[in-house]
Formats: structure tokens, sequence, C-alpha cells
């Protein structure tokens, strides 16, 4: 039986589309997210989704292009929690509150200003991926091809600044540069990825399967490898039982990611009691 719903649902363009996308930037998410949870900058996708929210009401507004007019203005986001971090000597976590509370007030202010919430501020707001366009998809698979060769192609300079950043300069390497593109890449990541869970729960996607595989690897590559692992395959339990249930896919994806988290966590518990 469910088997034949499976079935039934691949027969439809909007799920093989949501499915593709869905892996592009859940693979993305997973790719960065471990880099992320380990320099303690795991909020960062929370703040940046709130920045999003805040271009997307915008873009909306002046009918234009929300994923145009929010990939730059989240890039110029990440990079004001930067300077806010290294400038004003504020921590990180203070640096990400202070730029997502007021990109929350903007985006409600925004969205009272275009006649309240509408169908298509809620898509994003929530998540829909259902609704994903093949121009959508064209750019989530570009971003994963960017993000997946940038960070084999940096590896050893990411993992060199992400375990200890005072080592790396002594080393000589360019560490601001290189937290640039990874915030870069994150917040590209975020904009697009608004798509698949929404504002509310695109931060669950970098940080649920980075912790997930953090408690079953024994090395950052096998650490990488199980994150995608679990992200892209939440993803796609998360598309399949919200259509068979008839749910919502975001929450469920994400529901899914909790589940994987928990039993990776039990499981290392039993582990090391044996």
């Amino acid at each position: 039986m469910i088997i034949n719903e499976i079935t039934e649902a691949l027969s439809f363009s909007f799920i093989q589309r949501a499915i593709l996308s869905g892996i592009f930037i859940s693979l993305s998410c997973s790719f960065l997210g471990p880099f992320l949870v380990l320099k303690n900058l795991s909020l960062i996708g929370d703040g940046l989704a709130h920045v999003a929210f805040a271009t997307v009401a915008l873009g909306i507004m002046l009918s234009l292009s929300p994923i145009l007019v929010s990939v730059p203005l989240v890039i110029m986001a990440s990079f004001l929690i930067l300077k806010l971090n290294e400038k004003a000597n504020i921590d990180g976590d203070a640096a990400i509150g202070l730029v997502s509370s007021l990109a929350v007030s903007l985006g409600v202010l925004i969205a009272s200003l275009s006649k309240g919430f509408n169908v298509d501020l809620f898509s994003f707001l929530f998540g829909n991926i259902l609704i994903i366009t093949k121009g959508e998809i064209i750019m989530s698979g570009i971003l994963c091809v960017t993000v997946v060769a940038g960070v084999i192609l940096f590896y050893p300079d990411l993992f060199t600044i992400t375990y200890d950043e005072e080592f790396a300069v002594s080393q000589g390497l360019n560490v601001r540069l290189l937290n640039q593109l990874l915030i870069i890449l994150t917040s590209v990541t975020i904009a697009l990825g608004i798509r698949i869970v929404g504002t509310m729960l695109i931060s669950s996607l970098i940080v649920f399967p980075a912790v997930t595989a953090l408690q079953v690897a024994k090395g950052f590559k096998s650490t990488l490898a199980f994150s995608a692992l679990f992200s892209s395959t939440s993803v796609i339990l998360g598309i399949f039982t919200s259509y068979i249930l008839d749910i919502p896919t975001g929450a469920t994806i994400v529901i899914i990611n909790s589940i994987y988290f928990i039993s990776a966590f039990v499981f290392k518990k039993i582990i090391l009691k044996s």
C-alpha cells in the first residue's frame, strides 16, 4: 500500500521537483553544518533566516523575485554580523541576535505596509517545497555543486580554522577570507532553502544533521558523510510522509531529523555503556 502511494507520488512533477531541490539544499546544509556547529555559529542559520524573511517581504512588496532580492541582502547581513563581531567587540551570538531581531521587525513592518501576510509570504515563512519552480531547482543545483566543490577544495583550510583559528593564523591562512567564504555559502543556502522548510525551520537543516552526525562519526570526514546522509534522507522521507499523511512537509522534515538525532544519541549512550 505504501509502495503504491510512493509510486503515485513520484508520478507527479511537483513531487519530482520537490525531491530534487530538497536533495540539493539538504546537501548544501549538511556540508556547511558541521563547520558552523563546531565554530559555535549554528545560530547564524536562524539569524539569517529572519533576515531572509524581511528581504522576501520586501521583494513581494516591490513585485520583484523574492529569491533575487533575498540573496544579496542576506549576504550583506551576514557581513554585518561578522563586522559587529570583529570591530564592535560584540559576541557572535549577540551580533546575530541584534541583526535578526531588527530584520524580523522590518519584515513585519514591510508585510503590514503591503497589506498583510499574503499567500506568497506565508509560503516562505513556513515553507512549501511542493511549489518549487524549475528555475529554483537550477539555482539549488548550482548552489549544491558550489558548496560541495568549495568544501572539497578548501577542506584542509576550513578544517584548520574550525578547530583552531590561532593556529590557522600562525600557518599563514587568511582566516577572515575563509570565514567570509563560509558565511557567503551559508547565506545563499538559507536564502534558497527557506522554500524547503520555511524561515522558521531552515536552521534545523543546518544544525540537526550536523549534530546527529557528530554523535556517531569517528572523524571529521565521516561527520560530513553522515551529515549528508541524514539530511538528504530526512528530506526524501519527509516529502513522502507528508504526501501520504497529508501533513506539512517542512515540519515533517524537521521531525524526522529530530528522530534521527534522538536515535543517534541513544545509540551512542548504549555503545559507551557496553
